[in-house]
C-alpha cells in the first residue's frame, strides 16, 4: 500500500464515516432486506415496481457500504490538535483569513473530500482555496483563483484544533 493510495481523514470525518457506515448495515441494510420479502410476497415479480424499487435501493446501499469500507480501510486519520506544523498550514488546519478587498473575516478547516462542507466553513485539500493555503503561515497573503476571479487573503492565524 503506497502513501499515493492514503486518504486523509480529519478524526471527526472518520468518525462520521463510522457512523454512517454503522447505520447501513444496521437499519438501511435490514430494512431494505424487509420490503424486498414484502414485495416478493406480492406475486409476480416482471410487473412489481415496489420490488424493482427496493432492489435498486439495495444496490446503492451495499455499493455504498462498499465504498465507506473503502475509504476506511484507506484512511489515514490526521488528529489536527496533535499536529505540531510549527505553525504552517497543513491538512487539518484551521485558518483565519481576511478577504485583502472587502476585510471581511472567514475561518476555514482543511479537511478531506468527503468532509468538506463550505457552510461549515470546511473546505477540502484539494480545492484550490485549500492548495493556495496548505505551507503558508500566519501573516503570508495568498492569491486564490475562485469562480468569482481573483481573489487575495491575508492569512490572520493558523490553529490546530
Amino acid at each position: 500500500m503506497t502513501a499515493m493510495n492514503k486518504i486523509p481523514l480529519t478524526v471527526h470525518g472518520a468518525a462520521l464515516l463510522k457512523e454512517e457506515l454503522h447505520r447501513l448495515k444496521t437499519i438501511e441494510r435490514p430494512a431494505v432486506i424487509e420490503a424486498i420479502a414484502e414485495a416478493r410476497a406480492h406475486g409476480d415479480l416482471s410487473e412489481n415496481a415496489e420490488y424493482d424499487a427496493a432492489k435498486e435501493k439495495q444496490g446503492f446501499i451495499e455499493g455504498r457500504i462498499q465504498e465507506v469500507e473503502s475509504k476506511l480501510s484507506h484512511a489515514q486519520i490526521i488528529d489536527p490538535s496533535s499536529t505540531d506544523a510549527d505553525g504552517r498550514c497543513v491538512f487539518g488546519a484551521t485558518v483565519d483569513l481576511e478577504d485583502a478587498d472587502s476585510g471581511q473575516a472567514v475561518t476555514y478547516q482543511i479537511v478531506g473530500e468527503d468532509e468538506a462542507d463550505i457552510k461549515q466553513g470546511k473546505v477540502s485539500f484539494a480545492s484550490p482555496l485549500a492548495r493556495a493555503l496548505i505551507g503558508k503561515f500566519a501573516g503570508d497573503v495568498v492569491q486564490v483563483q475562485t469562480p468569482g476571479g481573483q481573489r487575495e487573503y491575508e492569512m490572520i492565524d493558523v490553529r490546530y484544533v
